[in-house]
């Protein structure tokens, strides 16, 4: 019995050192001299139409990188700006950006546009068959790196609104044949967006 939880015990360790991601944020480090200008030398953008990157996930941040660069994402201001890049590239950029600390972020809304958007973030709406967000993204907004979901908790509210409304409209499409993102956006009213883009902002 004990040979054999030993073996469970070291395939397990096994298993979980194969499926440690690739990144090297040291590597990663001397490799986004670009990427600052917009996302911030730490990856904490100053300007609210560009994401903050910091402690976003690796694995999350790896794929928008591949899929910007491979065109299913389609982000004007980053055209051509991965191009020479590696896929071990993207993954070192990625390491680098996830380690960093974000900074909190300031609900910049009134209290009754807070609670409705804290009201869907947590509970979703039954009636639209709305589910809540923290099933992916976690009861505190930092996301689920393993499962590629990022982190909400800080993030800009206007790239927040913008990203839900590109999925609802089709304009982003990125989100995987469960299309995730693009069915849980087709049941958010603007004000919905609004609200919920707004509390994520000054979710810590």
């Amino acid at each position: 019995m004990n040979k054999l939880l030993v073996s469970l015990v070291l395939s397990l360790g096994v298993a979980g050192t194969a499926q440690a991601l690739p990144g090297d944020a040291e590597a990663g480090k001397d490799k986004v001299a670009m990427c600052a200008a917009c996302h911030g030398a730490d990856g904490n953008s100053m300007l609210p139409n560009f994401p903050s990157l910091a402690g976003l996930g690796q694995k999350y941040l790896q794929k928008q990188m591949l899929d910007i660069k491979e065109a299913r994402r389609p982000v004007v201001e980053m055209t051509g700006m991965l191009d020479a890049l590696s896929v071990q590239d993207l993954w070192d950029i990625a390491a680098f950006y996830d380690s960093q600390t974000p900074k909190p972020g300031v609900a910049n809304a009134d209290a009754e546009v807070l609670a409705r958007g804290e009201a869907i973030f947590r509970g979703g709406n039954l009636e639209t068959g709305l589910p809540a967000c923290t099933g992916c993204h976690s009861p505190t907004g930092k996301g689920n790196d393993p499962a590629g979901y990022p982190r909400l908790a800080g993030q800009h509210g206007a790239y927040i609104a913008k990203q839900l409304t590109d999925f609802r409209e089709g304009d982003r499409t990125n989100d995987g044949d469960t299309m995730t993102m693009r069915t849980t956006a087709s049941r958010l009213s603007n004000k919905d967006i609004e609200a919920v883009s707004a509390y994520i902002q000054g979710l810590r």
